[in-house]
């Protein structure tokens, strides 16, 4: 494989960020190396909305499970189950999801090497240089390149070495274990329903998930805690449902940023995506729709730098997405605080989500990406109900 001289830019990690950046960018006609470590999968729940599958071209073979209804489960077991009405929400494997968005930027023309990023360096000229080297090799390599697209992830290399402002994220790790659903289904198991326990043995300030994934499910747990204990709680969880038996076919975890970043970019050549740029949603932890989005914005930023020079081309992809989610993002960041805060809290906000208004909207805003503005008065019926929990008004 010959690797160009020095391409239009170097995509630094091939998750859902990092692939969709490099396929935009080489179907804008950049030539685009993509440099990806092998065989690292993300814990995730993967569940990706109808947006994504329309914004995306996302195939239907890429689709594990199609989940139709969800389930809250507060911390005494009172359960609420949720009909996603008109639609459903897509199950992916992040296993071979993030396979098939690396290959098709391949297809798009996309130069893909696996290895480990290291840091950053500048030639005399000024070019950035991306120094890597092979996951079987210490030799270590070198990549000039007009420009860099950092999506390796929370905590990423390239932000810390490159960004201004990295340090200021915040994340939870969560920890998931996939396993392999029997045939004869635990009582109470739907493979059409994700469950979401809200519940401090399960997490003190985030919650547990049972994802569906067809054959499989994930079932996992974060916290920004450093002491609590991600496997015992994901060990109770799995009893609570059904699986504590099944076979373990992975066990992942990994920091999940909660915050996302001031900046993006170095105000020259190097813009983030995803994790990096800490795109992952409060309160929901959803990151899949998120991050590609964010890789579509940094592609742009890109295109336009190389097509104008203008270094001001860097920062609209962080512009463009917080005038678009910005606010989707501080709601549910205020209410990951308001009603993650304690086990009498999150009693409460499930018993909020009984209600009629709170489920059309919250499941129009995750479905569309939107905060609905068309029904002024189900906003304020939700928010003296809120009041009254709060409150402690209405008994939970």
């Amino acid at each position: 494989m010959t690797l160009p001289s020095c391409p239009d830019c170097v995509v630094v990690g091939g998750g859902p960020a990092g692939a969709t950046a490099a396929h935009e960018l080489a179907l804008a006609g950049r030539q685009v190396v993509l440099l990806d470590r092998a065989g690292r999968i993300k814990p995730c729940g993967g569940a990706i909305p109808p947006r994504l599958i329309r914004d995306f071209d996302i195939p239907s073979e890429q689709i594990v499970a199609r989940a139709t209804s969800a389930r809250m489960v507060s911390p005494a077991g009172a359960r609420v189950d949720i009909p996603i009405e008109q639609g459903h929400v897509g199950m992916v494997d992040r296993e071979h999801f993030d396979a098939w968005l690396r290959q098709r930027a391949v297809e798009a023309g996309a130069v893909r090497i696996e290895g480990r990023f290291i840091r950053l360096e500048r030639d005399p000229d000024g070019v950035s240089v991306v120094v890597w080297r092979r996951e079987t090799d210490s030799t270590e390599q070198r990549q000039r390149t007009r420009s860099v697209v950092g999506a390796d992830g929370a905590r990423s290399q390239v932000a810390a070495q490159a960004v201004r402002g990295a340090d200021q994220g915040r994340c939870v790790y969560a920890y998931h274990e996939v396993v392999a659903v029997p045939e004869q289904r635990p009582a109470g198991y739907l493979g059409s329903r994700c469950e979401i326990h809200y519940d401090g043995r399960l997490s003190p300030d985030f919650y547990g998930w049972v994802f569906p994934h067809g054959g499989t499910a994930s079932i996992g747990t974060g916290s920004a805690d450093k002491g609590f204990s991600l496997r015992r709680a994901t060990d109770e969880l799995r009893q609570r449902a059904g699986l504590a038996d099944a076979t373990t076919l992975r066990r992942e975890g990994a920091p999940i940023p909660m915050k996302p970043l001031p900046r993006w970019d170095n105000g020259r050549d190097v813009v983030l995506a995803g994790d990096a740029a800490g795109v992952v949603a409060p309160a929901s932890g959803e990151g899949i729709y998120y991050a590609m989005l964010g890789g579509r914005l940094a592609a742009q930023s890109v295109d336009e730098l190389i097509a104008t020079g203008d270094v001001r081309a860097l920062a609209r992809a962080r512009r463009r997405f917080m005038r678009e989610h910005g606010r989707v993002f501080w709601v549910l960041g205020l209410m990951q605080r308001v009603w993650y805060a304690n086990d009498g809290r999150r009693e409460r906000f499930v018993s909020i989500c009984r209600d009629r208004d709170v489920q059309q909207l919250t499941f129009d805003a995750y479905m569309n990406k939107r905060l609905v503005r068309s029904r002024p008065m189900a906003h304020v019926r939700i928010f003296f109900k809120d009041l009254a929990h709060w409150l402690g008004l209405v008994r939970a």
